[in-house]
């Protein structure tokens, strides 16, 4: 993921990974269909072996409820490190996605066929009017909004795999995480409401977004509307809706913890890069791809991953979404494509810089340069060794920060880096647009 086919790390991507340690897994644990059976979900997360990183959180890594894997040197986009042998490594924290499981693990870009109709989603109803699939919700009522939304949630099966999703059009066409479906080896079945099993079609899906969508053939669905998530507020109530353990309907309700938490979840292979909603909503293994909604039910936020401590597993109270609009431009290139892009800035950047802000990697020995030539950073003049204090006013004070709020961006947009010279020159602002490049 992320490697161009000349081994290259991509501009704004990642240098390519140190081999993974291979796990010794034991046989995986029955999906639970009953509220009383035991919790197979139960891993105890093994040892941190990247003693010469700066201290992260351990949160856990993997699929909860695929046998425990042993760490992997997962990639960041951007990130670089120099390892004790003079390669370049990666490092970034990794969280746990909240797929169910059904058997082991496997990761896989899923491409449309070739052709597609071009449509978009239409964009959330203007504030103080009512619209869309919920407008007979309440306000303020969990009941009426899960009442009003439950319609709209399918659970679903997926190979070795499965987790929850919801229509986002009523001729068939569902959202949900790339991780729920990655390890279909064909068949993916979606069951609504109703108890109705359809058999879905994969139209797309980009692990670097964790997105995908789905289609199924009908079209008497009741969409759920993606709102603008620019407007969700920290405090604000949300509502999670999936199907977590397997437990399908499932309805669960907290607040909005905190926005734009960088998060980077996912193993050495599929890493999602997500400037996350933080919540509290009781999220689980198979509230993947599931919607959290406002209490007009807009959709927020798509579930996809949790916060783990050593030995723990299921809600501590910290869950992560990726923000509907994110979800709305990647959706509406994968319904039109069967692919996605994602924004690069072009460099490389130290992880073990210990300063102020994040540095671009001070050493040219990587067979790409540490300023991509030709890319956006060095048509704005950063050079190696330059730090990033701030970008669009936003401080940043870790990679992984950086690299999501460029990804939260659109190739093309402009943002303005604030940065400090390596040659002392005093800071200063610089603006550069955004380039380009095809998602895995």
């Amino acid at each position: 993921m992320g490697v161009d086919n000349e081994g290259f790390a991509a501009p704004g991507s990642f240098p390519p990974a140190s081999p993974p340690v291979q796990p010794v897994a034991p046989p995986p644990p029955p999906v639970p269909t009953q509220p009383v059976a035991p919790n197979p979900y139960d891993q105890t997360s093994p040892p941190n072996p990247y003693t010469n990183a700066p201290p992260v959180p351990n949160y856990g890594s993997g699929y909860p409820g695929f046998a425990p894997q042993a760490p992997q040197m997962p990639v960041s986009a951007g990130v670089a490190q120099k390892s004790n042998n003079g390669g370049l490594i990666a490092l970034c924290v990794v969280l746990a996605l909240v797929a169910g499981v059904i058997g082991g693990v496997a990761g896989a870009l899923v491409l449309a066929p070739e052709t597609h109709q071009t449509v978009t989603l239409p964009p959330p109803t203007p504030e103080g009017e009512k619209g869309g699939s919920t407008s007979n919700s309440s306000k303020g009522d969990v009941a009426s909004v899960a009442d009003a939304v439950l319609p709209s949630v399918v659970s679903i099966e997926a190979g070795t795999s499965g987790g929850s999703g919801f229509v986002v059009r009523s001729d068939g066409y569902l959202l949900t995480n790339h991780h729920v479906i990655a390890s279909a080896d064909g068949a993916v079945t979606v069951t609504f409401s109703d108890g109705r099993k359809e058999e879905a079609e994969v139209i797309g899906s980009t692990s670097s977004y964790d997105v995908a969508v789905l289609k199924v053939n009908r079209d008497d669905l009741i969409p759920l509307e993606l709102a603008d998530s620019e407007r969700v507020e920290v405090g604000e109530q949300v509502v999670a809706i999936g199907a977590p353990l397997g437990l399908e309907g499932t309805v669960t309700t907290g607040i909005v913890s905190a926005l734009n938490r960088p998060v980077a979840a996912g193993d050495h292979i599929d890493t999602a890069f997500i400037n996350a909603i933080q919540t509290d909503t009781a999220i689980n293994p198979g509230n993947s791809g599931g919607p959290l909604v406002n209490m007009s039910g807009q959709v927020v936020g798509i579930a996809s991953a949790i916060a783990q401590v050593p030995g723990s597993s299921g809600s501590i109270g910290l869950g992560f979404a990726i923000p509907a609009n994110q979800v709305r431009r990647t959706a509406d290139q994968l319904i039109d494509t069967g692919k996605a892009t994602y924004p690069i800035v072009g460099v490389l950047l130290d992880n073990f810089y210990g300063g102020e802000g994040v540095q671009v990697l001070d050493d040219d020995s990587a067979e790409t340069g540490a300023v991509s030539a030709g890319g956006p950073a060095d048509a704005a003049g950063i050079k190696p060794g330059d730090v990033i204090l701030a970008i669009d006013g936003r401080p940043v004070t870790h990679p992984n920060e950086l690299i999501v709020a460029i990804r939260s961006k659109a190739p093309g947009d402009e943002v303005v880096l604030k940065i400090r010279p390596k040659d002392g020159s005093g800071e200063k602002e610089l603006a550069l647009v955004l380039d380009e490049t095809e998602s895995e």
